[in-house]
Formats: C-alpha cells, structure tokens, sequence
C-alpha cells in the first residue's frame, strides 16, 4: 500500500513539474470574464501595451463605455503596472478608480466599462486551462485551422486597423477542385483525410506566425494576411496552389486528384467591411474556376 501511495505521489508531482514547466514560457495576459469575448485570452507581449476602443490597441475593445486609449500596461520591475490613458469613464482597479498607476498581482481585476479583465502573472499555470479552452473554441475540429467564426471577428478587426494604420492587408480564398467527384468517387472518408491533408501542408509550408489560417466550410480555405500587400499575396497563393498540386495525396493506396481555384484580394478603396474584402476575394476564386480551375486570379474592379 505504501509503495502504490508512493507512485502516486511521484506522478502527482511529476505531472506539476511538466504543468509549471509548459506554463514557464507563456507570458503574462488578461483574461476577460464575462460578456460576449469571455475566456479570451490578450498577452502582455510588450513592455508597454494599451487597451481601449481604436483597433490599433494591442488590446481593441469595441464596446459602449470605452474610450479610444482607456488604459496601459507597463512593465516593471517583477511585474506589471496599469495606467489610466485619460480615459473619461475611468479604469477600475478592484472596484476602486484608479488614480495614477498601480502595480499589478495575480487575480486583479481591471474594469472598464461593461468589461472585466483579470491579471495572470507571466508563468502562471492557470492560463493553461484558458488556453485550452480557447483554443477549442476557435479551432476547427477536424483540421486544426482556425473556424469561421474566429476568422470572421479577425478578418473585421484587420481591415479597422488597415484603415487607421494604412498598412496593407490581403486575403487569399481557396477552394478544391471538383470536390464533390473526388466525394463521390472515393467516399467521404477520402475527402475528410484530403481536408485534414491539405491543412497540415499549408500550415507547414505556407503560413506565416501573423497570418490566419482558417477553415471557412465545407473544402474551402482562407488565409488572412497582415502586413501583405496584393503583390506578396499573390505570390504566396501561386507557391500554394503548386503546393497543392505537387504533393501526392495517397488514401488506401490510391492517389487523389487534389487542386485548388485560389482568389486574392487587398484592403483599397471600396474596402469598407471585412465583408467587402471577403467577397472580393470569393469574386477571383470564380474567375479561377471560369478560367479552367487550378490557377490563381486577383480581384478586377
């Protein structure tokens, strides 16, 4: 009895040592609770950081109550301090407005308007959960990618910032060619290990740690791309489709014909909506397949 008491214990401790050890290298975040972006997660990545309503804040929240600059988040010596940005409704620090700066402790509570953000101290093995938990809320299931919703409130958030910063913003559509045949043809299984396929291949090999790689439905596949102008985007599509076409996808023997109609588009003028960019970019993924599928066209005003 004791010996079992003993392996336990070991692997009890062994398994806080492997925790405390994957939760070393995470920096310190907040985490909202409460409201519509509950359980999100916004690291403190720089020594200075600031939160408001503009979405060129490291930390954008557009909600009613909330200033453009409402606060930062100052790195200090051991931690991290907040600041009130001149904000007009104030920055709430426990209940009690905040009046200069204050340094930070594991558990406080920033409030600002109707928005409640908790402290994590960088390290802390808490926000192992909460990464859990949001990445199982916007990942698709069967791929890995990001899933529509999550793109969608990106895709939005980008095209604010584009139009504050003016820098440039494309996106790339992507849809396989004749999926429904190769469903048909092969079965369903085949075109579920081509999706799961073709995921692992662009993520390997064709995005960037600032792009967004998504699942939007069904075959087709989104990648969002900060900082890229409709040049760059255009080239990183042609990689991808050749890419695609290249790599042999081999199910139970027998290789799949996998290719894929790819459209690209930019934030410019006309560009109002995340919606406007996305339908830019769906209009080019039909001139690809008009011009015969398995190529690459940009979006013609």
């Amino acid at each position: 009895m004791g010996d079992d008491s003993t392996i336990v214990l070991t692997d009890i401790k062994a398994a806080l040592a492997t925790t405390e050890n994957e939760a070393s290298d995470k920096p310190a975040a907040l985490l909202v609770v409460g409201g519509d972006l509950n359980g999100t997660i916004f690291d403190i990545a720089a020594p200075e950081i600031s939160a408001g309503r503009n979405p060129d804040n490291e930390i954008p929240l557009e909600f009613n109550g909330i200033s453009r600059y409402h606060f930062k988040i100052i790195e200090v010596e051991g931690g991290h301090c907040v600041k009130d940005a001149g904000s007009k409704n104030g920055t709430f620090l426990n209940n009690k407005k905040l009046d200069g700066s204050a340094v930070l402790n594991k558990g406080d509570m920033i409030k600002i308007g109707s928005i409640a953000l908790k402290y994590l101290p960088k390290g802390d093995p808490e926000r192992l959960t909460y990464d859990k938990l949001q990445m199982e809320a916007n990942t698709d299931q069967h791929t890995g990618c990001y899933n529509k919703t999550y793109f969608n409130n990106a895709i939005t958030l980008e095209v604010k910032k584009s139009k504050i910063t003016g820098s440039p913003l494309s996106l790339i559509i992507f849809d396989l060619d004749h999926f429904k045949n190769l469903n048909d043809n092969f079965g369903h299984d085949a075109g579920d290990f081509v999706l799961k396929e073709l995921a692992g291949v662009i993520r390997a090999n064709g995005v960037r740690d600032n792009d967004i790689f998504a699942r939007y439905g069904g075959e087709e596949f989104v990648i969002l791309l900060p900082k890229t102008n409709l040049k760059h985007a255009f080239e990183i599509a042609e990689r991808l489709r050749k890419l695609v076409e290249a790599h042999q996808f081999i199910y139970e023997g027998k290789e799949l014909p996998v290719t894929a109609s790819i459209g690209v588009a930019d934030y410019r003028q006309g560009v109002a909506t995340g919606t406007d960019l996305f339908k830019r970019a769906d209009e080019a993924v039909y001139a690809s397949k008009e011009g015969g599928r398995n190529q690459v066209s940009f979006y013609r005003a």
